[in-house]
């Protein structure tokens, strides 16, 4: 059955009903309302800033700002984080604030934090040991009451141990972990993020079962982002009501491709082996006729797509065409 589209539509939250984000809500509902430092992991395009907005609104005192610590570089970094006083710089004409500033009250979330200089990371540790800062060109230390949210996809501990996180920060960040699972790891939320993703559109859309079938099967390396793509990009193409898998990507066609080529194969490859006589009525069978048999069967599946093949037989193409040369296949009809 196709997807029904048009759920009641609901502010941007954690979708999903899987245990692994029935465990993250009982989490947020528990920590949401301290103000102690969360630290949020998980791969790109889990969900980490969803999930920052969520903890948020838990207890939704004064604004939430996202900071994104990979573009804090330049000269100017460090005004962008705590703001300057007038003619602290050539340029600065008058004062300015800063993020963290405007924070004040609510929530700063750092969005992968393990990106942030070293130099501004003693910064935020003072600003998260003592709940003050000091602008740019200022001798005057402000006091701010903030709530510190830090998110990456980096593995902080390694971070340290390199040299590239500071040890102090690290356990000043990491008070409240919160791990979201790989898209992969709980695809029985897919038709729900489906779900979601279509209600936003103004048009009406559904996903094919066939289609469904596929974009479960595949395990989204880009997780929920890629997902979100994906979609954005079939309804693109077309103008609906009906999603189909030639609206997909190349990349997950081929996917689908192979995964029905590889099905197909191996029950090719069982019935053949099946019908390939038992060694106690003639001798071993020699293994250069098997793997023949097998290439054969893969290049019929792939109507005769070398790449396609060599991929479905878990060798390189240079090495197919080798043992086509050398068994002397030169072409297979459907």
């Amino acid at each position: 059955m196709p997807i029904n589209p048009f759920p009641a539509y609901a502010p941007p939250s954690i979708v999903g009903q899987s245990p692994q984000i029935q465990q993250i809500r009982r989490m947020i509902e528990r920590v949401g309302k301290s103000r102690s430092p969360v630290l949020i992991l998980g791969e790109t395009g889990t969900g980490k800033e969803v999930a920052a907005r969520a903890l948020h609104q838990a207890e939704p005192r004064g604004s939430f700002i996202p900071i994104d610590c990979g573009s804090l570089v330049g000269p100017l970094m460090e005004s962008e984080l705590f703001g300057h006083a007038k003619g602290a710089f050539t340029g600065a004409s008058e004062t300015k604030k800063g993020l963290i500033e405007l924070a004040n009250g609510g929530t700063a979330f750092f969005d992968e934090i393990g990106d942030l200089p070293l130099e501004l990371q003693v910064k935020l540790l003072r600003l998260l040991q003592e709940r003050e800062y000091r602008p740019v060109g200022s001798l005057a230390w402000h006091k701010v009451d903030i709530r510190v949210i830090a998110a990456t996809h980096r593995n902080l501990v390694q971070q340290v141990e390199r040299g590239l996180f500071r040890q102090d920060l690290f356990y000043r960040l990491n008070v409240i972990a919160l791990r979201l699972p790989p898209l992969r790891e709980r695809k029985e939320d897919i038709p729900a993020l489906i779900e979601r993703f279509l209600a936003k559109s103004s048009s009406r859309y559904t996903v094919t079962a066939e289609a469904l079938d596929l974009l479960k099967a595949y395990d989204w390396p880009g997780n929920v982002r890629e997902l979100q793509n994906c979609l954005d990009r079939m309804m693109a193409v077309n103008s609906g009501p009906l999603l189909h898998t030639q609206d997909l990507a190349s990349s997950l066609i081929n996917f689908g491709l192979a995964q029905r080529a590889g099905k197909t194969l191996v029950a090719a490859a069982t019935q053949n082996a099946a019908a390939i006589p038992h060694p106690s009525s003639r001798g071993v069978v020699r293994l250069v006729e098997m793997e023949r048999v097998a290439i054969v069967d893969a290049l019929k599946q792939t109507r005769g797509d070398r790449g396609m093949a060599a991929y479905l037989l878990g060798i390189g193409r240079t090495t197919l065409y080798r043992k086509l040369k050398e068994y002397q296949i030169d072409a297979v009809s459907d």
